[in-house]
């Protein structure tokens, strides 16, 4: 038999954990000393108290434990319930994780506020390319937006490139477009760039007209910080005497396993004012 207090300590939980626990029914001590009404557990027990823990992890309250409990769940159909709470976790960590480096983007973009960009904004005329793309819908047009449709799609099309024995494809390259839903969502369109006569299954394959005027500009690093690159981008056009004639492409000029060596030109077409 163990103590409360070494049952406690073994079970990673509080006393008063364990005295609530008692009160209410959910885990009784085994033995309760009838003099000085000491409690003391048996070992087995620990398994009932590990799944009244787990099962809060879950969520459920200690009345629906309870209940949950009573009728005898299974060591399996616990081991489910968890690892879809795993899940769902995992899922809250990777956006709260996106939230935090979109925090971090305005930070940055407000910090260069006032200062002399560094990076150079070159007016010049691109040439069409001949693309194999896949393309998807975003909710917006923010690097929390677009980043959760573009890599899948980027990763995709690599696959059926690959599969389809296409070799010499790349640079890549992004463009976008109203999705005309009138909600602020967007088209985005994932494209590699392809030698003539390679016409792979899976992919459609499109000629990207040019551009007659766009203004350029290198962004280095990862996409989720382009917000102060593009907003260098924004504020020289406005200030040179230009207008923005619609979305920024991207051109992934280098693009490693370590993204923050990422190297992006961003080509927005523009028209004199």
């Amino acid at each position: 038999m163990f103590t409360i207090g070494d049952f406690a300590r073994h079970g990673r939980v509080s006393v008063r954990m364990l005295r609530h626990y008692d009160a209410i029914g959910l885990l009784r001590p085994a033995h309760v000393d009838p003099h000085s009404g000491y409690r003391f557990y048996e070992a087995d027990q620990l398994a009932r108290l590990n799944r009244v823990i787990a099962l809060k992890e879950l969520g459920f309250t200690l009345d629906q434990v309870g209940s949950i409990l009573d009728e005898q769940i299974g060591a399996e159909e616990l081991r489910g319930m968890l690892r879809l709470r795993q899940a769902e976790l995992e899922t809250a960590l990777a956006e709260a994780a996106g939230r935090l480096a979109q925090v971090g983007a305005r930070l940055r973009a407000i910090e260069s506020e006032g200062h002399m960009s560094t990076q150079d904004v070159v007016i010049k005329k691109v040439p069409p390319v001949r693309l194999a793309e896949l393309s998807g819908v975003a909710a917006g047009f923010g690097p929390g937006e677009i980043g959760p449709v573009i890599q899948p799609l980027y990763d995709e099309l690599c696959a059926r490139l690959e599969g389809a024995g296409v070799t010499g494809f790349g640079p890549g390259i992004a463009y976008y477009e109203d999705a005309g839903r009138g909600d602020g969502s967007v088209v985005v369109h994932a494209g590699m760039t392809v030698p003539a006569g390679a016409e792979p299954d899976g992919v459609d394959i499109v000629v990207l007209p040019g551009l007659e005027e766009a203004a350029t500009v290198v962004h280095r690093g990862p996409m989720d910080d382009i917000l102060p690159t593009a907003q260098t981008l924004a504020t020289w056009i406005d200030a040179n005497g230009y207008r923005s004639a619609g979305y920024a492409r991207e051109l992934y000029l280098e693009c490693p396993d370590d993204r923050a060596k990422w190297v992006t030109e961003l080509q927005e077409p523009v028209v004199r004012v």
